[in-house]
């Protein structure tokens, strides 16, 4: 078909995940690319397919807008690639999605979901998009901005505590979900009757989190690069203060909150290498006593190995021990035996100077 008969469609972007618009004159057009967006999945089980029973249902699962992805079952008349637009089974009606994993992968990502497969219940994949499917679907997602600031207005007229994030319409222009935020109880039965009479859809309110929200919206982080949770990040894991208080990070909520207000999702990347590198330190309480003094812990360089400590009678002077000198000094202790100074086991000496005004100067001095 001519360019001139794509059709507006084509011209648009449809934000579904992917790098550029459907073709609405070819429903079967492959629009799925890697590295499209952060649910891309790669299928390492691509042309490899174990024996299966003829009966034996068979799965796929479908990319939605944004985060929503589900799993379908379909009959062996349909034979389904990755990339391609399908109907598949609603609520009431159908809606459209992009297949995004096929194959022998897919029960393994259930799997990995911990999706019962004895106990759910699947919808079903109908058939390929036909091109009439398509236009509806490209012209649906072209209501949503409109009908999201539209709301926006219907909610502030009403005088709702909520924010709405994101209008998500279903394929067949039936029905559309409304994401919000809202840190109370909100009833917004007013606002769905309102929504339903203005815009003749069946209207579901769905509340996301704080997390889910930065997601949508997306944004820079103060490392300067994209959100992780807008651009890769597909499941959120709980972040919990005693990650950072683990890494040794300064216990400041403002360095520690991302733009979501929640605690950094990136503090747990370098988690279980610090753990892992901490179960060689000994215990930071126990005082190491020597005849000079006994010395206290101050600080730790994890990765480098070594521990910093001071007299109690000279709190500013730190000294770097290595971890396998400081287990040598706390067995000797147990023995009853005190070194003569703790400098002999430095590594590294930090000397602060106090002055006048209450400036202080720091000196790192290296022993041999």
């Amino acid at each position: 078909m001519n360019e001139e008969n794509t059709g507006k469609g084509a011209e648009m972007f449809v934000p579904r995940g992917c790098c550029r618009a459907p073709r609405v004159y070819n429903p079967k057009d492959r629009i799925f690319q890697h590295k499209c967006c952060k649910l891309d999945e790669t299928n390492w089980l691509k042309g490899y397919e174990s024996p299966k029973p003829a009966d034996a249902p068979r799965f796929v699962e479908v990319r939605f807008k944004n985060g929503r992805k589900d799993f379908f079952t379909y009959t062996n008349e349909i034979e389904l690639n990755e990339g391609e637009i399908i109907a598949v089974e609603a609520a009431s009606g159908h809606d459209i999605g992009i297949v995004t994993l096929t194959g022998d992968i897919v029960d393994l990502q259930m799997r990995r979901k911990k999706v019962n497969l004895k106990h759910s219940e699947f919808k079903k994949v109908y058939r390929h998009a036909r091109l009439s499917d398509v236009e509806k679907w490209v012209s649906a997602i072209e209501l949503e901005n409109n009908t999201l600031f539209r709301t926006r207005d219907i909610a502030f007229e009403l005088k709702l505590d909520m924010k709405l994030n994101d209008v998500e319409y279903q394929g067949d222009k039936t029905k559309a979900i409304f994401y919000y935020t809202a840190e109370d109880r909100v009833d917004f039965r007013e606002l769905i009757k309102r929504l339903a009479e203005e815009f003749r859809i069946r209207v579901e309110m769905k509340q996301i989190g704080m997390r889910q929200e930065a997601a949508k919206l997306g944004g820079i982080g103060s490392c300067g690069r994209e959100l992780c949770c807008a651009s890769w990040m597909a499941d959120f894991q709980s972040v919990t203060t005693g990650v950072a208080r683990v890494q040794q990070l300064s216990p400041n909520p403002q360095k520690l909150a991302g733009q979501c207000g929640k605690l950094k999702c990136c503090l747990n990347y370098e988690y279980a290498a610090y753990v892992d590198a901490l179960k060689d330190f000994p215990d930071e309480r126990i005082v190491l006593k020597t005849k000079t003094g006994d010395a206290v812990y101050q600080k730790s360089d994890t990765f480098r190995g070594l521990m910093w400590y001071s007299y109690t009678h000279e709190r500013m002077n730190l000294m770097a021990i290595p971890i396998d000198k400081v287990k040598e000094i706390i067995e000797s202790n147990k023995k009853g035996k005190f070194p003569e100074k703790l400098e002999d086991f430095a590594f590294l000496k930090e000397q602060h100077t106090d002055y006048v005004g209450n400036n202080q100067e720091g000196e790192l001095t290296r022993f041999d």
